[in-house]
Formats: C-alpha cells, sequence, structure tokens
C-alpha cells in the first residue's frame, strides 16, 4: 500500500497494532515520519525501514513538555507535518466499586483524551500557518457513542474524545486543516487479544490502516473501521435503554487491571 497523499507524519502508538500498521504503510508511500511510543525496540525496527525518514521518540503523550520537546526536534529536523495521527491509548475493564479502579479512570482519561490534544498542540500553529492542506486525525472508537457495562472509563474517555475533536473541528474550519475522528470497533490487536466477548467485524490492522488513510485523503471526517460495526451499533442504539442495557450485561466484561488477559497500562499508579 502506498499513500502519495501524505510527506511528513507524526504518528503516536507507533508500537504495534493500528499504530505500527500506520507507520509501515506511511514509511512504505516514502513519507517522513515521526514514530512515537514507549516500545524502543518495535520503533527502532520500523525507523530501519528507512532511516534517513524517520526519527524515534518516546514521550509520555499525557506529559505536555516532553511532547512539545519532541514536536519541535521534528520540525526542526524534518519540517512541518501535513499530518499528524495521535492513535495513542489505552484500555482496560472499569469498576467503580473499586477504589484501585480510579487510577485507572484517571490514567486512561490522561492518554486516551488528554494525550490526543497534547499531540496536535504543538503542531497546529506551524501547519495552520504553513498555509497548506494538512490533517489532524484522532483514534477514538465505537464505544465512545455509548456506554458499555464494565467499560466506562474507556467508554468515557473515547466519548470526550469524539466531543473534542467535533470542537477542533469546527474552530479550524476556517484553515486548511481538517480535523478527522476514527471509530474503530474491533481491531486484533494487543488491546483486544484478552477480550472474552464475539467480536463482530474483527479488522486486521493492515487493513484499517488502508482505509484509515485513504479515507483521511479523501477528506472523510467521521471513518468507521469496519462500517457494519457502526451499522450494528446504530440499530442497537434504536432500542429501548433497558432492552439495550440487558443485552449488554449479558456479554462478558473485559478484563480489568491485574486480572488475566488485561492489557497494560502504562504508567499507572495505584
Amino acid at each position: 500500500m502506498t499513500t502519495p497523499n501524505f510527506h511528513n507524519a507524526v504518528v503516536t502508538g507507533a508500537c504495534g497494532g493500528l499504530g505500527q500498521a500506520l507507520a509501515r504503510a506511511l514509511i512504505a508511500g516514502g513519507a517522513r515520519v515521526a514514530l512515537v511510543g514507549l516500545q524502543r525496540p518495535a520503533l527502532d525496527a520500523l525507523a530501519s525501514l528507512a532511516p534517513d525518514r524517520c526519527a524515534v521518540y518516546q514521550p509520555d503523550v499525557s506529559d505536555a513538555a516532553a511532547v512539545q520537546a519532541m514536536a519541535a526536534d521534528w520540525m526542526d529536523r524534518f519540517g512541518t507535518p501535513d499530518l499528524v495521527i495521535a492513535n495513542a491509548g489505552v484500555a482496560g475493564g472499569f469498576d467503580t466499586a473499586q477504589a484501585t479502579d480510579l487510577a485507572v479512570m484517571r490514567r486512561m482519561l490522561e492518554i486516551n483524551l488528554l494525550g490526543v490534544a497534547t499531540t496536535f498542540q504543538p503542531f497546529l500553529d506551524p501547519m495552520r500557518h504553513s498555509g497548506q492542506r494538512g490533517a489532524l486525525v484522532g483514534v477514538a472508537s465505537v464505544a465512545g457513542w455509548r456506554g458499555m457495562p464494565g467499560n466506562g472509563a474507556y467508554c468515557a474517555s473515547k466519548a470526550g474524545l469524539i466531543a473534542y475533536l467535533q470542537s477542533l473541528r469546527a474552530e479550524l474550519r476556517p484553515t486548511a486543516l481538517r480535523v478527522h475522528t476514527i471509530s474503530p470497533g474491533y481491531l486484533r490487536t494487543a488491546l483486544t487479544a484478552g477480550n472474552r466477548f464475539a467480536m463482530p467485524g474483527l479488522l486486521e490492522p493492515d487493513e484499517a490502516a488502508r482505509r484509515l488513510l485513504a479515507g483521511v485523503a479523501a477528506g472523510t471526517e467521521h471513518i468507521v473501521l469496519p462500517r457494519r460495526i457502526g451499522w450494528l451499533s446504530r440499530t442497537l442504539s434504536l432500542l429501548p435503554a433497558r432492552l439495550h442495557d440487558r443485552i449488554l450485561l449479558g456479554q462478558p466484561r473485559k478484563p480489568r487491571a491485574g486480572e488475566p488477559g488485561a492489557t497494560d497500562i502504562p504508567g499507572l499508579k495505584k
């Protein structure tokens, strides 16, 4: 897959899953790519595909100063990006009755919501003043469309992200920048590997990356991956709330931090 529409890209969460697939596609298309993540070996492997066009960075995306330093270094070396993809995210089950899970919610909000704004912030003015077309991409989730039992922290973080992206999109209408909201359903990644419930429409990361980049290049503001999971979610939303909740309550819960099958949440302090 080639992506001739993008020349200078920043991708957070590039260590695996969708972020890694996006980085590979952009590198294959000849773009200069800032590879942002926490796992150095995975980032170095990506950078080795095009050492003269890539740089590796390891900031915590919720750390504004660290992300600003990353952005300044990238733009000094490679110029202003025309594509910034805020893909870094964490997921996990949540139980309000458990005091330790409050830290889980706080960390999810820091990464999944604040981390997107922190990623966009240092690039916004340079991209806007460049006068060229540019894209700011936030990876949300269909989980942000409606709260799901046992998944309150993740759903809240993605719902907040969708609202934030709506606000930013409206603010940037008069400019050459476009804001894109990506709502994946189920992708075959480390974040879904521990799920104990059915995942209809499960999509491979490479195919999701292809559809995402094609949609952004075409100017599509809202991209659902795959589309049919969006149709299913919207169909369920037409049911009375009590019936919808009853259906969801019958599904296995996503593992909480520390339970078998749970994914690690970097920087979590309990």
